[in-house]
């Protein structure tokens, strides 16, 4: 099983979306991180045949995805970040709708939403109108729907964006249970849900990656740049102005901070073991703010 991205490029008038990416996917759960803007939804879209690149392709095991056609289609499991739903349906309904329009037929239907429902914790709910939903119950349905199919590649964009912390648990052990002998493709702003759950890290600014990981060793080029250092509140204002500051904590009548450089910040500063959330901030620091990608004219993921 091997997904190939064979320098990958999307272009839209004088901007690259995404650029010349090179990838071979085997299954295991990617965690791709990366400021907004910086290329992550449109990459996903292209691998899910929403979106056609301007130039390079994509393979599934050897072949093209436009020759295979169909059936690379039956092959995708894909969870959009902002997933629509018809209100009005109930989320055994809307199971079932999706099984229609996945090709299922009625037995297998009605097996895989039982199943799914009961798997995502939403079985007593089965009946309830989708409008009554919490964020976290739609998030489960949503990632229900992309099994549905039982796909080889799953792909989830922001699935736990705008949950709180005990409903991103329960999510994140969803996916891990689902991503048993399946390519994951997890997209998120939220670097610690996928230090939990990612095997392989690919991050990715300003349309290409910076760096493709395991998870195991991703952080061993800032190993030395970490620093943590107990500085009085009123210079910690000055420190972070002039330095990347991940954490701070008032402690003591001082402040400690956490500081990404590549040198120690000052002479009492210790080196602390660095997380994938510093790597992050390493990479990124001020990059990390609000942009949006470009659109593309005619997209829906509503139904």
């Amino acid at each position: 099983m091997k997904l190939e991205l064979q320098h990958l490029s999307k272009r839209y008038r004088e901007r690259y979306a995404v650029r010349d990416v090179n990838v071979t996917l085997t299954p295991g759960v990617y965690g791709l991180l990366g400021a907004n803007g910086a290329g992550k939804t449109t990459l996903m879209r292209m691998i899910c045949g929403v979106l056609k690149p301007s130039s390079g392709g994509i393979r599934w095991n050897g072949k093209p995805i436009e020759a295979l056609g169909e059936r690379y289609y039956a092959c995708l499991g894909y969870m959009p970040q902002d997933f629509g739903f018809y209100p009005d349906f109930t989320a055994h309904e809307f199971m079932l709708y999706m099984a229609a329009v996945k090709g299922l037929g009625k037995r297998e239907a009605k097996t895989r939403t039982e199943n799914l429902l009961h798997m995502v914790n939403l079985t007593e709910a089965a009946d309830r109108k989708v409008r009554s939903f919490s964020g976290g119950m739609k998030q489960r349905l949503g990632i229900a729907q992309a099994e549905l199919n039982d796909p080889s590649i799953l792909i989830l964009d922001e699935p736990t964006a705008g949950l709180d912390p005990k409903e991103r648990v329960r999510l994140r052990n969803i996916i891990s249970d689902f991503a048993k002998e399946k390519i994951v493709i997890l997209s998120t702003h939220i670097v610690s849900d996928v230090s939990y759950i990612a095997d392989t890290i690919l991050m990715m600014k300003q349309g290409q990656f910076l760096l493709q990981e395991p998870m195991a060793s991703v952080t061993d080029v800032i190993e030395g740049k970490v620093w943590e250092v107990l500085v009085r509140e009123e210079e910690a204002a000055e420190f972070t102005r002039r330095f990347s500051v991940v954490n701070l904590h008032h402690e003591n009548g001082g402040v400690r901070l956490r500081i990404v450089e590549e040198n120690a910040p000052r002479e009492d500063a210790y080196p602390v073991a660095p997380n994938l959330e510093d790597l992050f901030l390493y990479y990124f620091g001020e990059d990390a703010k609000e942009e949006k990608e470009p659109a593309e004219a005619g997209w829906e993921v509503s139904l």
